[in-house]
């Protein structure tokens, strides 16, 4: 009765907006997730090495299409993640993010992602169920991103795409007058895209990165070359060269194995190496795992980290 009851409702609360489309959408993640001194690593007393890990994402989108062929659109999303000592934690809503996209060009406005982070093949292969490691460690410039679970920056994100070539621009202002400017150029040619991105805050010492990221896929194999320059702060130790190189390998058509190295040429940069895979299970669901070594400054000792589970998308 219950279900006939919503279905009904519904039905009467969307007559007048036939037009609309309103999808429910994400993924779950579940398992467990090991590291080395969880306890001092983390700063999360008496917690264990091994922990239970998960994830519960749902991203709500809705979308229209004006008479003239501009798709509007807006999404929030809700999601529970566990805590660094295996706890688990209730499920938050992020601040919405609106689009309109109409021949070719992109503009989201709110809750948005910059062009840094939505540059192509920044993030490059991630292993781990957790995504754990990347080719990105070594980065310590903070430019605008996607928030989940709190209303992130209010900007302004713009894309424009024709044919092979693609440039993107972001703004996000700052009470504070730290405003930060991000852009990205990228072109694709045969099997190989380029993709350079510029990241400025109008801060005090006027933080800035520059990053170029070099993707190919030849058969089995998706491999990104990935390095930077960033001036972060009076830091020195994080105002450097960064580097990395990820790639991943088709070993049947249900199993990839993925590979990350990720460092910079200051003292203060983070380095992750390791090896992951995944293994498709049909209809969505996936066994994924990883391990690798995470060294946060090059005067400490590295750390051993892995993680293995399922992961469903619906």
């Amino acid at each position: 009765m219950k279900k006939i009851l919503f279905a009904t409702t519904a039905l009467i609360a969307t007559a007048g907006v036939a037009a609309a489309d309103v999808t429910f959408g994400g993924y779950g993640r579940f398992g467990l997730g090991y590291v080395e001194d969880r306890d001092v690593n983390t700063r999360t007393p008496n917690a264990s090495d091994t922990v239970i890990v998960s994830r519960f994402r749902i991203n709500i989108d809705a979308s229209v299409e004006s008479d003239s062929g501009a798709t509007f659109s807006a999404r929030i999303r809700m999601q529970a993640d566990d805590s660094e000592d295996g706890e688990a934690n209730s499920a938050a809503l992020n601040g919405a993010r609106f689009s309109v996209e109409y021949s070719g060009l992109r503009v989201d406005v709110g809750n948005t992602a910059g062009a840094i982070d939505n540059a192509p093949n920044y993030y490059g292969a991630e292993p781990g169920l957790q995504n754990f490691l990347g080719q990105y460690s070594g980065n310590d410039y903070s430019f605008l991103g996607y928030a989940t679970g709190a209303t992130g920056a209010n900007a302004v994100y713009a894309r424009y795409e024709i044919g092979d070539f693609a440039v993107a621009a972001s703004y996000d202002s700052s009470l504070t007058g730290a405003d930060r400017w991000d852009i990205h150029a990228a072109y694709t040619f045969g099997n190989i895209t380029a993709a350079l991105a510029h990241g400025q805050t109008d801060n005090a010492t006027d933080d800035d990165m520059t990053v170029l990221t070099l993707n190919g896929n030849l058969g089995p194999v998706n491999a990104t070359l990935f390095v930077g320059d960033e001036s972060v702060g009076n830091n020195a130790a994080v105002s450097d060269t960064f580097y990395g190189i990820s790639a991943e390998y088709e070993l049947s058509s249900a199993t990839t194995l993925n590979f990350a190295y990720g460092d910079g040429s200051g003292d203060g940069d983070t380095r992750h190496v390791g090896f992951g895979a995944v293994h498709d299970l049909g209809g969505g669901v996936s066994l994924r795992g990883g391990i690798g070594s995470i060294k946060p400054t090059s005067a400490s000792n590295a750390i051993t980290a892995a993680d293995f589970g399922v992961r469903f998308n619906f």
